[in-house]
């Protein structure tokens, strides 16, 4: 019984990600997959060294993080 509630949800799942227009999976051009990638890194880079800035507790090291949190933010605004 758990096996058809599962299948559902997933069915549930993959209907509603292909009733969302502009999801990123199919860019135009292939500069725009480019961009599209540039950007999921730099956000994703952006995450970790947030929640590194967050559990550092030497003042360098934050320093440090802050800094590379500016640089990857001025690199997202480029790319907006």
């Amino acid at each position: 019984m758990a096996r058809g509630w599962e299948s559902k949800a997933v069915e549930a799942q993959i209907e509603a990600a292909a009733e969302q227009p502009g999801n990123g999976r199919n860019p135009s051009t292939p500069e725009a997959a480019d961009t599209n990638r540039k950007k999921e890194s730099l956000l994703l880079s952006r995450k970790r060294v947030v929640q590194q800035l967050e559990n550092s507790s030497n003042p360098r090291y934050k320093q440090m993080m802050e800094a590379a949190l500016a640089e990857l933010d001025a690199q997202l605004k480029e790319l907006l």
